[in-house]
């Protein structure tokens, strides 16, 4: 879920994979020059930062791609309420199975996406989004059918935090991201009496997908126009999570109101997120994005409450306020 992203992703493109490969690769700072320096003929990812970075410099895109990621923070994280409310007819499996098969669908019919005209390694990076995609949801899954839903997200959102202290470049980034892993602690404190080992594990490997979704996902949008390849990654997650649920469930994910409600879901979850995230990655930095993805707690605490009854302490209260504090200053230090 957290997620809950969702070409869109090339801004991220700009910051992450330098940080985060191993492979040589301008920097940041290189990046920043290149640009101020003014037009040049390059090819390649340089060239692509150029132009990304430009476009997502100015105040109003950076404006309307936080607008972007906290709809789709609202969009998955209730989603995932609803969710668990399906398992025991769906199960864990079953549910997430279908959500990510019926995105799928729905992806593939709005976006149509071409097909030829791509290289191995082209495929290779969908592919891999896709498989982080699909890994991420159903770790996500196996955590909340066995932890509460605040404190599953707590430790998911670990993930992009850590990824957020590694891609920024400035101490003012490392100080945001350490006061929203302050705040998301707080948050899930209140909860972590009701933890177990392996939903613990769970949420930590879904948190490790989502920073891999992030990266994934901004090099797919560097090579796939439009929602191309989100599309195509929808459905190798599908590929690979549908098998497992109809092995978990069977025929139970045929009957209508299992269908109807996994299409709520599905649309809830999946398709309006990633589709957001997707395209607000093309406006701001990697840094910011992964900072503001810790709302995502606060967001998930406030879903726990209004659709599974869960309360809310003075302590959790105040640990929402720290996140909003530090999302707040994250897209302050990234707009500078």
């Amino acid at each position: 879920m957290t997620s809950t992203a969702p070409d869109p992703a090339t801004a991220a493109s700009t910051s992450v994979p330098p940080a985060a490969s191993a492979s040589p690769a301008p920097s940041m700072t290189a990046t920043t020059s290149v640009t101020a320096a003014g037009p040049e003929t390059t090819t390649g990812p340089e060239a692509s930062a150029v132009r990304v970075h430009v476009g997502g410099s100015t105040g109003r895109g950076s404006l309307t791609g936080v607008g972007l990621v906290l709809a789709g923070t609202l969009s998955v994280q209730f989603g995932s309420a609803f969710a668990a409310l399906l398992f025991p007819r769906a199960g864990a499996l079953g549910t997430v199975a279908l959500r990510i098969a019926l995105a799928a669908v729905l992806l593939l019919l709005v976006t149509r996406p071409r097909l030829r005209g791509y290289t191995r390694a082209d495929w290779s990076v969908v592919a891999g989004f896709g498989l982080a995609l699909g890994g991420m949801n159903m770790l996500f899954y196996q955590a909340i059918d066995r932890i509460p839903l605040g404190p599953a997200v707590t430790l998911e959102v670990l993930g992009p935090l850590l990824l957020s202290a590694v891609t920024s470049r400035r101490a003012a980034g490392l100080l945001w991201a350490g006061l929203a892993l302050a705040g998301v602690y707080l948050l899930g404190s209140g909860g972590f009496d009701q933890l177990t080992l392996p939903g613990i594990a769970f949420a930590l490997g879904a948190g490790a997908m989502w920073a891999a979704y992030i990266l994934l996902n901004a090099r797919a949008g560097a090579r796939f126009p439009r929602l191309d390849g989100l599309a195509i990654a929808m459905s190798v997650a599908a590929l690979v999570s549908l098998p497992l649920g109809l092995t978990s469930t069977g025929t139970t994910l045929l009957e209508p109101g299992v269908l109807a409600l996994g299409l709520a879901i599905a649309v809830m979850s999946s398709g309006v997120p990633y589709t957001l995230e997707l395209l607000a990655l093309r406006r701001l930095p990697a840094a910011t994005f992964a900072v503001l993805t810790s709302l995502a707690p606060a967001v998930a605490a406030l879903a726990g409450y209004l659709v599974l009854h869960q309360g809310l302490s003075a302590l959790q209260c105040a640990a929402i306020a720290m996140v909003v504090a530090a999302s707040a200053g994250a897209v302050r230090t990234g707009r500078r």
